[in-house]
């Protein structure tokens, strides 16, 4: 079984990335993309590389990376828009579900011609935003089944009908895609174990902290951090905080953008890490922090969900919050009880481990593509 996995990064990594990796932008496109994989951004090569040691031929695409697609473009004499190349990576902001992306020059092209070039049986995009339907239509004559994966806001209509199967791990967009008339399965993600031997030892030298963005999808979340800033020690990191008043707290506990390992390495350093969930959410738990948390050895104090039992024993794995209220009090005492901390965060860790890893999700993944193939 051949598969391309398409997905693209977000701007801010792509030009950070690319600032720090000196010399990086004029290699070929294998070592650029080996390079980017190797940052242990989003999913990486999570899904690839155990795809292919269940016996697949996985590659990945990672379709909105400017450079990138021009030493591809390059390589395979097509022509690519000199235009693109001058939208710097921090423009490339994707309206939600807009066709921003795909209109720019060149880059859909290059996409397009990748994927032919691939011939693969199943198209898998991590981004249901990049391919309109009209294009999705026309790789259906080059590629057996369409598959989306999602885990934000639904695109309008018009941008689903072009897939095959839509796989989410949100619980009840399974439904609500199937009354569209659109095939989707419940599919959970996970955490990858190489990033612990990427990241070594790590000392945990924060006691609380909050990794993750600030945007218009997290709804009360700026409320419950900004409290939590006022009762606690956190510490703070990832995008979004320009965004906030100068007045705001969060302000003096920000520690700027962490991408790809760094991110892991933020989790990886707390005693104790915060999640929530963006609204669209509902009351299901599904995001992919309650495992990377969880993965690299933090106890995880997570947003209560309906659901949330079914991943891991609360009180036991990780430790749930019905208000901020509750989350300042939680913080506090754990802190106090360092040994409840350390024995929640180990028996969080091994449950990601055993049951929650991109190994066992691709083995999951294998039986639902076979059955829609056929």
């Amino acid at each position: 079984m051949k598969i391309v996995i398409v997905d693209t990064y977000y701007p801010a990594f792509l030009t950070r990335f690319y600032a720090q990796q000196n010399g990086l932008a004029a290699t070929d496109y294998s070592t650029q993309l080996q390079a980017l994989l190797n940052a242990c951004f989003g999913t990486s090569d999570f899904y690839s590389r155990h795809l292919n040691s269940l016996g697949c031929e996985a590659q990945d695409l990672v379709v909105n990376c400017i450079t990138l697609q021009q030493a591809w473009a390059n390589a395979n004499n097509l022509p690519f828009s000199q235009l693109a190349l001058k939208i710097p990576h921090r423009l490339f902001r994707v309206p939600l579900f807009g066709k921003f992306l795909a209109d720019l020059p060149g880059l859909m092209d290059v996409a397009i011609a990748q994927i032919k070039a691939a011939k693969p049986d199943i198209l898998y995009c991590q981004d249901l935003s990049f391919f309109p339907s009209e294009v999705l239509c026309e790789l259906k004559q080059h590629v057996r089944l369409v598959v989306g994966q999602i885990a934000c806001p639904l695109p309008p209509e018009s941008f689903l009908k072009g897939y095959d199967l839509i796989l989410t791990s949100f619980p009840h967009f399974v439904d609500r895609l199937r009354a569209l008339g659109v095939a989707s399965e419940y599919f959970r993600i996970g955490f990858d174990e190489r990033v612990l031997s990427l990241l070594g030892n790590v000392d945990k030298d924060i006691d609380f902290s909050f990794v993750g963005g600030i945007s218009r999808h997290h709804g009360g979340a700026i409320p419950l951090l900004e409290y939590l800033t006022e009762r606690t020690t956190i510490r703070a990191f990832g995008y979004g905080v320009d965004s906030l008043p100068s007045s705001s707290p969060m302000r003096q506990r920000h520690g700027g953008e962490v991408w790809g390992l760094n991110m892991y390495r933020a989790l990886a350093r707390s005693r104790i890490t915060l999640n929530r969930h963006i609204n669209v959410a509902e009351n299901n738990a599904n995001n992919m922090r309650l495992y990377e948390a969880t993965g690299v050895g933090a106890m995880l104090l997570t947003d209560r969900k309906d659901n949330l039992h079914k991943l891991f024993d609360i009180d036991r794995e990780v430790v749930a919050y019905s208000s901020k209220e509750e989350a300042a009090e939680m913080v506090r005492y754990y802190l106090d009880h360092p040994d409840e901390m350390a024995s929640i965060a180990q028996a969080g860790q091994a449950r990601t481990l055993r049951e929650h890893t991109y190994r066992q999700r691709m083995q999951e993944l294998m039986p639902i593509l076979k059955r829609h193939m056929r």
